[in-house]
């Protein structure tokens, strides 16, 4: 693969199978030193060409929650009581930064996509 930038999808799917190719490489290797440069050149062609929107806390929440398969129930004592749970996840309540600081390390969900602002569900009900 030469060293230049990826800027086709045809030069993003032949740096795709090369490093599929190389992937498993010994560190130290000049296979693992191309690994790591199409990485880089994958990683720049991704960031330039698809454009992925964070997930807000809440979606973020019961993302990671289906991931590592675990129920609402496994947020008690993380979040607080059972309706406390059901209150944040329903969009009733929203995060405060002792809940944000406890999912971030149980769940191991960035900060950044935790603090977000996210509205919550109105009680009101339309006629």
């Amino acid at each position: 693969m030469p060293h230049k930038i990826i800027n086709t999808k045809e030069e993003y799917h032949i740096a795709l199978a090369r490093l599929e190719e190389v992937f498993m490489a010994k560190k130290g290797t000049s296979e693992y030193e191309k690994a790591e440069f199409l990485e880089l050149l994958i990683k720049d062609y991704e960031e330039r060409n698809f454009k992925f929107e964070a997930p807000n806390p809440i979606e973020a929440i019961k993302i990671r929650l289906a991931e590592k398969e675990l129920k609402q129930a496994d947020l008690v004592g993380i979040i607080g009581v059972k309706s406390m749970v059901s209150e944040v996840l329903n969009r009733k309540r929203k995060l405060n930064l002792e809940m944000i600081r406890k999912l971030h390390i149980f769940l191991d969900i960035p900060i950044g996509i935790l603090v977000q602002d996210y509205p919550l569900q109105s009680n009101k009900v339309l006629a």
